[in-house]
């Protein structure tokens, strides 16, 4: 803590190539380079970027959208694997810290998808695999929640890194979880929205939810949200006019930087597709914490505790690993009298 770091972050606000897991990496790839390029250490791209949001879980009744289901597992990724291996090699390659959402096959169900966040150092080395605790509202038709083993912390290059997904950075204990394990940079991952009812403003949601963050913690919060592309319209809603104004509704997307002052450090970038940037001087942290440090002097830790279960969860747990256990048949006992009993009895 003595050199605290100080660096540039990038945001990445993108459309992914719908449904098409390779491309969309590929794209992530080209952004990853872009930002690199641009002088950035830490690049956060959107939530579930890989291969994309259910957007019909919002748009259709559950039966309407059960198909959309399996194309979506189809087109979701394994980690790890050879998707995972392409981005821990740009990370690599560009030597840069990497958040990015993928939407991740749970190895032990074909009916297991998780809305996961990986996080790859700059050595290519993947860091972390957070699966979204909750999934928000109409999005539980589609993922499973994750556990508290992935609610850490990264000590990094670039500083104490946490993330969070979407909904997430609204769970006021999951965020705390994340600030008194040392956070200093918090990367939040969103998916545009135009969703929602009517009367909710997703630009200003993502806003309120990032400063909040930033000034509770004193930290520096680097925001990351999809778009809605032409295409994803063109798919999802077809010739329906309605679900096609819906999915066009303005203000659905805000990525941006804010600083330990809750104010964004530069403009915000709503709606449209592009990359910002901004300084990050971990320094900064320090002063605000005398007056708020909500993890330290700021508490009653005599009044107030959180317990926190990280243990992993399993769907079964085996006294000892199956894969090990010698083959056991459960066979007539042989004959003693000398008869031949592989032999078929077509008696």
């Amino acid at each position: 803590m003595d050199n605290l770091p100080r660096f540039t972050a990038a945001a990445v606000q993108a459309a992914p190539v719908y449904l098409d897991p390779a491309a969309t990496v590929d794209k992530a790839v080209a952004l990853i380079e872009e930002a690199a390029g641009n002088g950035a250490s830490l690049v956060v791209l959107p939530e579930v970027f890989v291969p994309g949001y259910p957007y019909w879980n919002w748009t259709m009744n559950p039966v309407q959208g059960s198909p959309w289901f399996e194309r979506l597992y189809r087109a979701s990724i394994d980690v790890p694997g050879p998707h995972v291996d392409a981005l821990r090699a740009a990370a690599r390659q560009h030597n840069v810290v990497v958040v990015i959402g993928v939407n991740e096959r749970g190895p032990h169900s074909v009916g297991v998808l998780y809305n996961t966040l990986l996080t790859i150092g700059p050595d290519g080395q993947l860091l972390g695999v957070h699966r979204k605790l909750v999934p928000t509202w109409a999005e539980k038709l589609t993922w499973t929640g994750g556990d508290g083993s992935s609610l850490r912390v990264h000590h990094t290059p670039i500083g104490p890194l946490g993330v969070l997904a979407c909904g997430e950075n609204t769970n006021t204990l999951a965020r705390f979880a994340l600030l008194a394990q040392g956070e200093l940079v918090h990367a939040a991952s969103y998916i545009a929205l135009p969703v929602a009812p009517e009367d909710y403003d997703m630009a200003d949601a993502i806003a309120v939810r990032t400063a909040a963050h930033s000034f509770e913690g004193k930290v520096f919060s680097v925001v990351a949200c999809s778009t809605i592309s032409p295409e994803i319209v063109d798919t999802v809603a077809g010739d329906d006019e309605e679900m096609r104004r819906m999915l066009a509704r303005p203000r659905s997307a805000l990525s941006g930087i804010f600083g330990p002052d809750g104010r964004p450090v530069t403009e915000p970038l709503v709606d449209d597709e592009g990359i910002v940037y901004a300084e990050i001087d971990l320094a900064k942290c320090i002063q605000p914490k005398q007056m708020h440090d909500i993890v330290g002097h700021y508490n009653r830790f005599d009044v107030f505790q959180l317990h926190v279960d990280n243990t992993p969860r399993s769907p079964v747990t085996f006294t000892a690993d199956p894969a090990r256990q010698p083959a056991t048949h459960h066979c007539a006992p042989l004959p003693t009298d000398g008869t031949d009993t592989t032999k078929e009895d077509h008696a």
